[in-house]
């Protein structure tokens, strides 16, 4: 198995994820699986009009699709059409518009980030020692030429995307969802 993505190119197109309900709605179809305006709007405390509305923004823009099986004729269902979404930075920086939109886009994954690590560490103590032990929270800083930062990037993604189509599925009672990020990222002057 391997991701499957979509390549943003355009302001526009970038602009419609950068929404950070689209956002979210987007992270959960692509994490739990199809679910209705409904479901989506009692999840994140958002009416279904709401989240009606952002879903079918999301679709005009390729990132959902109304789902093949519907529960009911009543009320439908999305799902998202790729696992990831990648755009180059640089096709946007050239553009006031582009890099808002990149400055809204790296809010929300920065927030998301932020979430998931104070999570696990709020929630570790409750979770089987084997699993604290096997999990990593570290960072290193090492200096690279831009052409290392990468290749680094590059391979890292590599790495994942093997264990994409290594990862158990949703029925095995031992497997747990395991959020990795990847963040390759040049500084300036000294580390803190």
């Amino acid at each position: 198995m391997t991701l499957s993505r979509i390549q943003v190119k355009d302001v526009e197109t970038l602009r419609a994820i950068a929404h950070p309900l689209r956002g979210r709605l987007l992270g959960a179809l692509r994490a739990d699986g199809p679910a209705t305006a409904s479901q989506l709007g009692r999840r994140f405390g958002e009416s279904s009009g709401s989240t009606s509305y952002h879903l079918r923004q999301l679709a005009r823009y390729g990132f959902v699709v109304e789902d093949e099986q519907q529960p009911s004729r009543r009320e439908r269902r999305w799902r998202a059409v790729h696992d990831v979404t990648s755009f180059d930075p640089v096709d946007f920086l050239d553009d006031d518009a582009g890099r808002e939109a990149l400055d809204m886009v790296a809010r929300q994954q920065l927030q998301h980030l932020v979430r998931t690590a104070e999570q696990w560490h709020r929630e570790r103590p409750g979770w089987p020692r084997e699993w604290a032990d096997a999990a990593e929270h570290s960072d290193l800083l090492l200096r690279l030429r831009r052409a290392d930062l990468a290749q680094l990037s590059r391979e890292l993604f590599e790495v994942a995307q093997q264990w994409v189509a290594r990862q158990r599925p949703a029925s095995d009672p031992q497997a747990r969802p395991v959020s990795v990020h990847l963040l390759t990222i040049p500084t300036r002057g000294r580390a803190e």
